[in-house]
């Protein structure tokens, strides 16, 4: 593409140089990527500041160099405000506006967003449409499993691969949208075409700092939908009815919305609700009437997760038959609520809950059917909101008979300084220190007879642990069935 054909979309810009014989034939803000005739980005992160790989850049290729400053460099020099916005608007050009082309469906909030996201993805397919899923676990495109780094990817990595989805004929694309990626601006220029809310509780605060900017982070998706009220492509907003910010999030979009919820009205409420060791039974109200569920996941927050998938789907103009088909057959996500497979008389979960509110959901839903003890392994990751730690303790002792308290991903932190801080102050005396994680799983399992049940949580799916600047092989799933066996 041609170089002053692209820049020249800025509206704010400024270049000594004459950019009209120059061909871009990509754009990178790493300059290790940088190949000739390529668009270097200067990105300032947190802790690196792409600036300063300016002169790497032009020596692997680059022919044109976009900053927020002046450089000395041979090559022409493009100066914005701000290079990462002006890199989301740049992109979306040079990949040819790819979202507008395909139906992207967009899901925050704290909970369930990968849930949701599996099981609105499971339907499209089933209804016989090819489809693409970005979320906190990987990249699936049209069956094709790629890795990602962020719960929601930068703007330069989302609009490259928005456009392979339109090459491949792709006819929706699910994705979950973190609080950091819309703080930051990462999925500017994603033409979003249903906005979904699952809940709001705290985490992340260690960003945020508040709930109240946390709270307008995530309605930034909403807002975003564009005041336009389109006839041939209409936008949606699907939002949880029983959550405590649903007027506000209703107050953000001016697109029509459609509820979801349990306890109050709404467009898809769940009703006759009954859990059980195996699954969930409910009746779905529907705009179109009642359709009989009978779900193999657990818990009430999985009844969310199915009626904001239910609700999604309408929205995209999936039949109910086919909507209950799958809600009545999905088994969900791997380190969700997941089942470890063993011969012995007590349960074993793993889940991914990480955030009070989560721990809180989990532990309840084992509660209703437990007819034992409950057993709880977790910890808190390091370099994270370290206001949730006595949180969590709190809740794990209160809804566990014992909790093993213990490292999930310390990071550059000491894993016993963060387990100082979930203690400290806690009045509870039905838990254990154990730092080393799987020492952790092997005790708790030790412990449980039968009808007992241990939940391992805070990992999930993960297949890691974050040890300093080591990322080492640890699977909670495999070190359970190892200590099983």
């Amino acid at each position: 593409m041609n170089a002053q054909e692209l820049i020249k979309s800025l509206p704010d810009y400024q270049c000594k140089q004459n950019l009209d014989m120059i061909n871009i034939e990509n754009i990178e803000m790493d300059h290790r990527l940088i190949k000739e005739n390529f668009l270097f980005v200067c990105i300032k992160g947190y802790t690196v500041d792409g600036h300063q790989f300016a002169d790497a850049a032009v020596e692997n290729g680059a022919s044109v160099i976009m900053a927020e400053k002046e450089l000395d460099i041979s090559v022409p020099v493009v100066v914005v405000p701000d290079t990462s916005r002006a890199l989301a608007h740049l992109a979306n050009i040079f990949y040819d506006h790819s979202s507008s082309k395909l139906k992207v469906i967009g899901v925050t909030g704290t909970n369930g967003k990968t849930s949701v996201t599996h099981i609105i993805d499971e339907i499209h397919q089933y209804a016989k449409q090819k489809t693409a899923l970005i979320g906190t676990i990987q990249m699936v495109m049209d069956g094709e499993i790629h890795p990602v780094k962020n719960t929601t990817p930068d703007a330069l990595f989302l609009q490259k691969n928005l456009h392979k989805m339109v090459e491949k004929g792709i006819d929706v694309t699910t994705m979950e949208v973190s609080s950091h990626a819309l703080d930051l601006g990462r999925v500017h220029g994603v033409d979003i075409d249903i906005a979904v809310f699952t809940n709001l509780s705290q985490d992340h605060l260690d960003y945020h700092q508040t709930m109240e900017n946390y709270l307008y982070a995530k309605s930034l998706l909403f807002s975003q939908l564009g005041n336009t009220l389109k006839h041939r492509t209409p936008k949606y907003a699907i939002i949880n009815q029983d959550d405590e910010h649903v007027a506000f999030l209703k107050r953000v979009t001016a697109q029509p919305i459609l509820t979801y919820g349990v306890q109050n009205k709404s467009s898809f409420q769940a009703i006759n609700v009954k859990l059980m060791a195996n699954g969930v039974s409910f009746i779905m109200k529907t705009p179109k009437g009642n359709v009989p569920i009978q779900s193999k996941l657990m818990g009430m927050f999985s009844v969310y997760n199915l009626l904001a998938a239910a609700a999604t789907a309408y929205a995209s103009g999936i039949e109910l038959e086919i909507i209950q088909n799958v809600l009545n057959n999905t088994s969900g996500v791997k380190g969700r609520f997941q089942p470890v497979e063993h011969k012995k008389d007590f349960g074993v979960i793993i889940d991914y809950a990480h955030t009070p509110d989560s721990l809180e959901n989990v532990l309840s839903t084992i509660n209703r059917f437990c007819e034992g003890n409950i057993y709880v392994v977790v910890g808190c990751g390091g370099d994270r909101d370290r206001r949730k730690r006595p949180l969590m303790a709190e809740v794990a002792c209160q809804s566990a008979d014992q909790a093993y308290f213990t490292s999930d991903n310390p990071r550059s932190e000491s894993p016993q300084a963060i387990i100082d801080d979930m203690v400290k102050g806690l009045k509870h005396d039905n838990y254990q220190t154990v730092l080393d994680r799987e020492e952790a799983i092997k005790q708790a399992i030790e412990k449980a007879n039968d009808k007992d049940v241990v939940l391992i949580a805070g990992k999930g799916h993960e297949t890691y642990q974050i040890v300093g600047d080591k990322v080492l092989d640890f699977d909670d799933e495999k070190i359970a069935t190892k200590y099983l066996d």
